[in-house]
C-alpha cells in the first residue's frame, strides 16, 4: 500500500520539474518548423492543450484523466499515448532480454572463474577486462562496435533496419559490455565472500568434491547478489536506453521519451515517467520477495 503514495509523488515531482524547466510544446514545435506566429494564435495554440490553465489545475486534469484510464493525446502526432507508448514497448523488450541474456552469459562464469582463481593469472586478465569495460561509457563503446563489426566487417547494420534480431546484436552487446563489466567484479567478490566461509572448509575436510560445494551450496548463496543485480537492470533496461537506442536508431521506448523531452510532449513524458516508476517499484517489489524462496536464511529466519 505504501508504493500507491509513491507513485503519487513521483508523478508529481516530474509534472513539476517538467513546467520550471520552461519552454512548451507550442514554442517548441514553432521553432523547429521556423514559423513565426502571432501572440494570439501561439494563445489559442496553448489554450487548445490546456498549457494556459494553472499549474495545479493541469495536474489534477491530467491526474483524474489517469485514474480512468486516459493518458490523453500526444502534443505533436495527436495520437493516443497509450496506445504510441505500447507499440513502443516490444523493441524495448527485445533489447532488454538480449541483453540480459548476453550479461548472464558473460559475467556470472567469469565471475565464478575468477574468484575460485582468486590472484592468479586468469582473475588478473578478467579483472583487467572488468576495469577496462567499466571504463568506457556506452556510446564511446557502441561507436567501436559500429566501426568494426559494422563498417570493417560488415557483419551488421550500422543503423538498425526494424527491429529484428539481427539488428538487435550491436545495441544488444553495447548495453552487455557494460553491465557485464559492472556485475562480473559484483559476481566475483559475492562468490569469494561465500568461499571465505567456514561451511567451505567443512566441506573440504569431509572429503566432498569442491565442484559440488560450489555448485550446491557457494552459488546458491550468492544467487541473492546476482538476482538483485539483474534485476535492477531488467528495471533499467526496461525504460529504454536513451543514448543507444538513439545512436542506433533503435525505435524503442528510450528513443521515443528522447523525442518527447525535445518537443516538450508532456503527456508522453508523463506515461514514460509513469512506467518507469511502475516498473522500479514493482522490480523492487518482485526482487524482495524473492529473496524469501532463494536464501533459506531469509526464509528460517523469523522461525525459533
Amino acid at each position: 500500500m505504501q508504493l500507491i503514495p509513491i507513485l503519487f509523488c513521483i508523478t508529481f515531482l516530474s509534472f513539476a520539474m517538467m513546467r520550471i524547466a520552461g519552454s512548451d510544446a507550442v514554442t517548441q514545435k514553432m521553432e523547429n518548423t521556423g514559423m513565426a506566429l502571432s501572440k494570439e494564435a501561439l494563445a489559442a495554440a496553448r489554450s487548445e492543450l490546456g498549457l494556459d490553465k494553472p499549474f495545479l489545475v493541469q495536474y489534477l486534469t491530467w491526474l483524474n484523466r489517469l485514474c480512468h484510464g486516459d493518458m490523453g493525446k500526444s502534443y505533436i502526432s495527436g495520437r493516443d499515448v497509450f496506445a504510441t507508448f505500447l507499440s513502443k514497448l516490444p523493441a524495448t523488450m527485445l533489447l532488454t532480454v538480449a541483453s540480459i541474456l548476453l550479461t548472464i552469459v558473460v559475467s556470472v562464469p567469469l565471475g565464478v572463474w575468477a574468484a575460485v582463481r582468486q590472484n592468479r593469472a586468469v582473475d588478473y586478465v578478467i579483472r583487467f577486462a572488468s576495469f577496462t569495460g567499466n571504463s568506457m561509457p556506452n556510446f564511446f563503446v557502441a561507436l567501436l562496435l559500429m566501426y568494426t563489426l559494422s563498417l570493417k566487417l560488415k557483419l551488421f547494420p550500422v543503423i538498425s533496419r526494424g527491429t529484428g534480431l539481427k539488428s538487435a546484436v550491436l545495441p544488444a552487446l553495447t548495453l552487455a559490455i557494460a553491465m557485464s563489466a559492472k556485475y562480473l567484479r559484483q559476481v566475483r567478490a559475492a562468490v569469494l565472500d561465500e568461499l571465505n566461509q567456514p561451511y567451505v572448509e567443512g566441506a573440504k575436510a569431509r572429503g566432498i568434491p569442491f565442484r559440488l560445494t560450489l555448485t550446491k551450496s557457494v552459488l546458491r548463496a550468492s544467487l541473492v547478489t546476482i538476482v538483485t543485480l539483474l534485476t535492477l537492470s531488467i528495471g533499467s533496461l526496461l525504460g529504454g536506453t536513451a543514448i543507444i537506442e538513439s545512436i542506433f536508431m533503435w525505435d524503442g521506448v528510450g528513443k521515443l521519451v528522447v523525442d518527447a523531452i525535445k518537443m516538450r510532449d508532456y503527456p508522453m513524458i508523463q506515461a514514460y515517467v509513469m512506467w518507469m516508476a511502475i516498473i522500479y517499484v514493482g522490480v523492487n517489489l518482485i526482487t524482495d520477495l524473492s529473496y524469501h524462496f532463494l536464501d533459506p536464511r531469509i526464509r528460517l529466519g523469523g522461525q525459533k
